[in-house]
C-alpha cells in the first residue's frame, strides 16, 4: 500500500487526538520535540556519511515526521499549518532564485553567491524589529563549531576578519600560551573553560581561512580516533590482554603501531 503526505498528516492528527490519540504524543510541546529534531538531523547526516541509501530514506522520513509534528501542534494553536510551511518555503525558493524562476542573470558563481547573500540579508532585515546586528539570526541551537563558523562569516562580511591564515595561526598560539598560563596558576575552572573556548574559536577561524569545515574536520578526527582505538582493542583481545593491565608506555607504543599499520594499508 502506498501512502501520501496527506496520510502522514492524518496519522499525526490522530496521534494528537485528545480522546483517541497516544498519551506520549499528546503531551509533547515544541520544546520537548526540539531535541529529537536535532537528533534526527544528525542521523540523516550519519546515513549520508556511510553511504547507506536505504537507511537515508528511513531517516529522512523520521525528519519529515518532525516537521509534521510541529505543524500539527501549531495548527492546534491556530498559528500555522503544514500548508503554510510548504507555501512559505516555495515562495522563499522562488524569491531567492530569480535566475531560475525569473529573468535575472549572473556573470559568475561568485556574483550568484553574492546575490544569494543579499537576498538572505534583506529577509533578515525585514524580520529584525529590534536586533539589527550583522550577527542576528545565527541560531543558538547550532553545534558550537558550526555556530562559531557562521558568526565569523557574518563578521567577515563587514571586513572584521584576518586578511589570511597567518593571523588565525598566531591567535591559536596566543590562546595556547594563555591556557598554559592558567594551568600553571591556581587552576580556576571558570578561567580555564574560557581559555579553552577561546582556543577552539580560534581553531575554527583558522579552519575557515584554509577552506576547511571545522565541524566536518572534527567529525573525521572522531571517526579516525574510534577506528584506531577499536584496532587497539582488537589487538589486545587477540593476545588476551586488557587496557586496564597495560602501562601508559605500552599503550602509547600500541597506538603508534596501529597508526603505522593503518598508513601502510
Amino acid at each position: 500500500m502506498s501512502h501520501s503526505i496527506d496520510d502522514l498528516l492524518a496519522i499525526m492528527s490522530r496521534l494528537r487526538d485528545p480522546q483517541y490519540g497516544c498519551p506520549w504524543d499528546r503531551n509533547q510541546t515544541f520544546a520537548t520535540i526540539a531535541p529529537y529534531t536535532i537528533e534526527e538531523a544528525y542521523e540523516v547526516a550519519d546515513a549520508i556519511d556511510r553511504g547507506d541509501m536505504n537507511e537515508l530514506g528511513e531517516e529522512l522520513g523520521d525528519l519529515l515526521f518532525q516537521v509534521v509534528f510541529y505543524a500539527q501542534m501549531a495548527k492546534e494553536m491556530r498559528s500555522f499549518s503544514f500548508d503554510d510551511i510548504v507555501n512559505a518555503i516555495c515562495e522563499k525558493m522562488i524569491r531567492r532564485h530569480p535566475h531560475v524562476f525569473a529573468d535575472a542573470e549572473y556573470a559568475s558563481e561568485q556574483e550568484l553567491r553574492s546575490a544569494w547573500d543579499q537576498h538572505k540579508q534583506r529577509e533578515r532585515d525585514d524580520k529584525a524589529q529590534f536586533d539589527k546586528s550583522v550577527l542576528a539570526g545565527v541560531a543558538r541551537a547550532l553545534p558550537a563549531l558550526l555556530r562559531a563558523d557562521k558568526l565569523q562569516q557574518r563578521a567577515a562580511r563587514v571586513q572584521f576578519d584576518w586578511p589570511d591564515y597567518s593571523g588565525p595561526i598566531e591567535k591559536c598560539r596566543e590562546e595556547i600560551r594563555e591556557l598554559e598560563a592558567e594551568l600553571e596558576g591556581e587552576l580556576d575552572s571558570v578561567r580555564i573553560n574560557q581559555e579553552i573556548g577561546d582556543l577552539l574559536f580560534s581553531c575554527v577561524n583558522l579552519a575557515r581561512h584554509v577552506g576547511v569545515n571545522a565541524e566536518q574536520a572534527l567529525r573525521t578526527a572522531n571517526e579516525k580516533f574510534e577506528r584506531r582505538f577499536r584496532s587497539m582493542e582488537a589487538s589486545l583481545a587477540s593476545k588476551g590482554g586488557r587496557f586496564e593491565d597495560m602501562d601508559p608506555l605500552k599503550l602509547d607504543q600500541l597506538w603508534e603501531q596501529v597508526k603505522k599499520d593503518e598508513i601502510a594499508q
